[in-house]
């Protein structure tokens, strides 16, 4: 039986085993996201596999876990990919960091498994409807917390919808993570953007103050020059759901879905779960090995489950959002229990 409890922020997850063979420390974002049900199902994987035990933060900022992992202070933290390729340049939220020692903390990264599960969206309440997401001069609008990959995603998304850029053409509003949803329903803003997995709870708790209206990218923005940039961007991936799976996520909430054609289509932020180089490979490789067998449940154990982009299979590198730009490699140990699973990975992830 797992047991939990709160430790100054930090869940800390007790061995079922007494032969646990490690302590490891973890940061993650906030309850009702995609790293947070992928982190906490993993601590309890690991923890009835008799592998390690998860000391983890909730409601961290990534922008700052990745550089605690690549400095060796965290031992592990979902990572979304964008954040190693600022990092290895020392640019955007690591620009006082600068590019030689970017580069020599961003080749401490290695990855033990990959998924692009959040996806894109912009919403707005019905009660302060926007007529044409393709508009949206002079409107307040959340587009991510302070600093970090989220934010650089949600500028993108719409600068894409409306050609408007933050602080010219828009106001964008950021606040951290935990304060998201307080942040929306208060009323402040007149729309909201941000990268969510499906279902989302953030999204539901934004709904229980009143309807909401969610969007895709419309088929021609998507086809677009900018759009295409988008979708190869550093640390993006392409994102497709049926639309009827879309709302049937959203059933019994007042939420509306709007597409143009009969797919929800965006672009995922693509993520790696990261760990230091210097992590002991078999230890590296058990928790591969864990996480592997325990596929059914990561699918299973949330309606999320199946639109999380999980990487259980083979490993190419262009459908987890690296091989190009990003340029992160696997663990070794990671490498080998894909490898003894029977997959195989792209020579581009090894180290």
């Amino acid at each position: 039986m797992i047991k939990s409890m709160l430790l100054g922020g930090a869940i800390a997850l007790a061995p079922a085993f007494a032969f646990a063979q490690a302590t490891l420390t973890s940061e993650t974002t906030s309850p009702g996201s995609t790293p947070h049900y992928i982190d906490t199902t993993l601590a309890a994987v690991l923890d009835s596999a008799g592998v390690a035990k998860m000391q983890i933060t909730e409601g961290a900022t990534l922008t700052n876990s990745v550089q605690a992992v690549a400095e060796g202070q965290l031992d592990m933290a979902p990572a979304a990919l964008i954040l190693p390729f600022l990092l290895s340049r020392g640019i955007g939220p690591y620009s006082g960091i600068g590019p030689e020692k970017g580069a020599e903390l961003a080749s401490n990264i290695r990855v033990l498994f990959f998924n692009a599960g959040a996806a894109q969206l912009f919403g707005h309440y019905n009660s302060n409807p926007i007529d044409d997401i393709r508009d949206l001069a002079g409107k307040r609008i959340w587009n991510g917390p302070p600093r970090g990959a989220a934010l650089t995603s949600g500028r993108a998304m719409i600068q894409l919808l409306s050609g408007e850029k933050d602080g010219e053409g828009y106001e964008g509003v950021q606040n951290p993570w935990p304060d998201t949803v307080s942040a929306i329903t208060g009323g402040g803003v007149d729309a909201w953007t941000m990268p969510e997995g499906l279902p989302s709870g953030r999204e539901i708790a934004i709904a229980a103050a009143g309807g909401i209206t969610l969007y895709d990218v419309p088929s021609d923005l998507l086809a677009s020059e900018l759009g295409q940039q988008i979708l190869g961007a550093p640390g993006h991936a392409p994102y497709s759901v049926p639309v009827e799976e879309f709302r049937a996520a959203y059933a019994g909430n007042d939420i509306t879905v709007v597409t143009d054609d009969d797919s929800f289509d965006t672009f995922a932020l693509a993520f790696g779960q990261i760990v230091t180089a210097t992590m002991e490979e078999e230890l590296a490789y058990n928790i591969t090995k864990a996480y592997l067998e325990a596929e059914d449940r990561f699918l299973t154990g949330s309606p999320r489950g199946p639109y999380l982009g999980l990487s259980f299979g083979d490993i190419d590198g262009v459908t987890q959002g690296v091989c190009g730009a990003v340029q992160v490699k696997m663990h070794e140990g990671a490498i080998r229990a894909y490898e003894e699973a029977g997959h195989t990975i792209a020579d581009c992830l090894r180290p």
